[in-house]
């Protein structure tokens, strides 16, 4: 089975396995900017190739320690709430407690 590969789904990844560049016929031959440092550019391709590939994993990292450290803050939320109104609850009954022992010394 001899199937070619497409730019979208390149048969092969590797670009020193891939076919060369045809000039191309509309352009004059020696128009283009000679590329001076050839050395190590596919290592370079390559590193930027791998690193690119790791961007989608360190979003999702990020993302997902940006869900945690607002899940933390939404839990001290509720933690501090609940505090607040147990302290409306005792002094309520602080005062109620207030109340009872005037009504007591009163009488």
């Amino acid at each position: 089975m001899n199937i070619r590969g497409t730019i979208d789904r390149p048969l092969t990844h590797d670009p020193k396995k891939q076919a060369p560049m045809k000039p191309s016929t509309s352009e004059p031959a020696g128009s283009a900017i000679p590329d001076f440092a050839t050395t190590g550019a596919t290592d370079s391709r390559q590193n930027r190739t791998r690193e690119m590939q790791l961007i989608p994993e360190a979003l999702a990292r990020a993302h997902m320690h940006e869900r945690l450290h607002q899940a933390e803050r939404e839990r001290q939320a509720v933690r501090l709430a609940a505090a607040r109104r147990m302290q409306r609850r005792a002094e309520r009954a602080s005062m109620r407690a207030r109340r009872a022992l005037a009504m007591a010394v009163m009488q």
